[in-house]
């Protein structure tokens, strides 16, 4: 599964582990994420996210 950087903050969403403090459980991809999740560091939308090779 690929991981996604935050363009504005540099976090990296890894499917692998998640984002257990918003309720969001390891092994979801970034792509079945819902459409209000944010970035856990900046709060920007899945739209500021690219992904990384």
């Amino acid at each position: 599964m690929a991981k996604y950087e935050c363009i504005a903050c540099g976090y990296v969403y890894d499917p692998e582990k998640g984002d257990p403090d918003s309720g969001i459980n390891p092994s979801t991809p970034f792509e079945d994420l819902p459409d209000d999740w944010v970035c856990p560091i900046c709060g920007v939308g899945k739209d500021m996210f690219e992904k990384v090779d």
